[in-house]
């Protein structure tokens, strides 16, 4: 597994299982968080990673994919902290239905394992820690404002600097999932950090384009 430094709290450990799979560390004033958890074969060295740079506060998902997931158990068999996943996500994590797009419901986690963020009056998601969480249809993207790095999840695929859409076997809607992209003329982050290809600096100079697609 190879760990990368994104920028001064945030790093990112990448693996490969038939194609780049990513989960990210970062570090809060008083711990560290864990986004994503990768596939199973991933768990333990990710929180050993963790626990190198503090102590660990929570896990945040930014979807309840298998290999978003998959790490969790060997996390959690050691450390017992909350897990943070949006409340769309969790009938679908729990079994009771088909991800959006598939035929067949997967029970990936134990009923009351995972809870949603909280949320302020007006429905948008609570901080956690430095974290800025924003909610795009199937997705949680989360924003560093201080180091202006969005991790993005599977909202992007990149290829040569540029930003691809998502894998479309796993995309239930193409189009959505692009028009989503607009989180980055919103936000204006430095870097978009990207689960399954390399991250993208300065991604507001070619998010127009990418919109265009659809």
């Amino acid at each position: 597994m190879k760990v990368l430094k994104v920028s001064p709290h945030i790093y990112k450990l990448e693996s490969w299982f038939l194609l780049k799979m990513s989960a990210w560390i970062v570090r809060d004033d008083d711990g560290v968080y864990i986004v994503d958890t990768g596939m199973e074969f991933m768990g333990k060295r990710i929180l050993k990673e963790a626990e190198k740079l503090g102590k660990l506060k929570g896990i945040l998902l930014t979807h309840g994919h298998s290999d978003h997931v998959g790490g969790l158990k060997k996390i959690l068999d050691v450390k017992k902290v909350p897990v943070y996943v949006h409340k769309h996500e969790i009938k679908y994590m729990e079994g009771k239905e088909p991800f959006p797009g598939r035929k067949k419901a997967q029970s990936l986690v134990p009923p009351g394992l995972v809870q949603p963020p909280e949320e302020s009056d007006g429905g948008a998601l609570k901080n956690i820690g430095n974290l800025i969480p924003f909610h795009t249809p199937g997705h949680v993207v989360y924003y560093h404002e201080k180091d202006r790095v969005l991790i993005s999840g599977d909202l992007f695929t990149s290829k040569k600097g540029q930003l691809k859409p998502p894998i479309a076997m796993f995309t239930a809607n193409m189009e959505e999932a692009i028009e989503s992209a607009r989180i980055v003329k919103q936000l204006n982050p430095h870097i978009v950090s990207i689960c399954h290809g390399d991250d993208v600096e300065e991604p507001h100079k070619q998010i127009d384009k990418y919109l265009a697609q659809i």
